[in-house]
């Protein structure tokens, strides 16, 4: 019989692993130059947003579930203006998603009410989890919304050649 707890830790899981398929998508239907495209300098690239995703959930359940060094730069995920490839994202991205999730599976369900503090808060381990996947669907949004724009820009160059 699935507790609560366990439906919540599976659950979770399961939709990091189906947004992190949607931003796999988006990364194979553009080019290098696309992924790091901005539409204005204060905005983020699908590059950024990668790096960042990455980050987070490197900080939040790696760090914070799992206790393993925080490395994050997170100054540094919004300033990439290149320097990765979308392969090289990908690999982060997926990786640490995986690292993440096999975190989740090694997490016994009774610990969801203890106290971790990833990034300077104070929050139970139930509150990173939802965070996260809150936190990574947001910008799967965006990511989603810029691929639509990039591919209907690419549709209107083609035409006008």
């Amino acid at each position: 019989m699935s507790t609560s707890e366990q439906i919540f830790l599976e659950f979770s899981a399961r939709k990091l692993r189906q947004l992190l398929s949607r931003i796999h998508t988006c990364l194979e239907k553009l080019d290098e130059p696309q992924i790091w495209l901005r539409a204005a300098d204060n905005s983020n690239s699908i590059g950024n947003l990668c790096l960042h995703l990455s980050g987070n959930v490197r900080q939040w359940i790696l760090h914070g579930i799992g206790r393993q060094p925080d490395l994050r730069q997170r100054d540094a995920e919004f300033a990439a203006r290149g320097g990765a490839t979308k392969a090289e994202l990908w690999q982060l991205l997926s990786g640490t998603v995986q690292d993440a999730v096999t975190v989740r599976e090694q997490l016994p369900p009774d610990h969801l009410p203890e106290t971790v503090r990833p990034q300077n808060y104070e929050v139970s381990t139930l509150e990173a989890v939802y965070h996260v996947v809150e936190h990574f669907a947001e910008h799967t949004g965006q990511i989603l919304y810029a691929t639509k724009a990039l591919e209907g820009m690419k549709g209107a160059n083609d035409e006008q050649t």
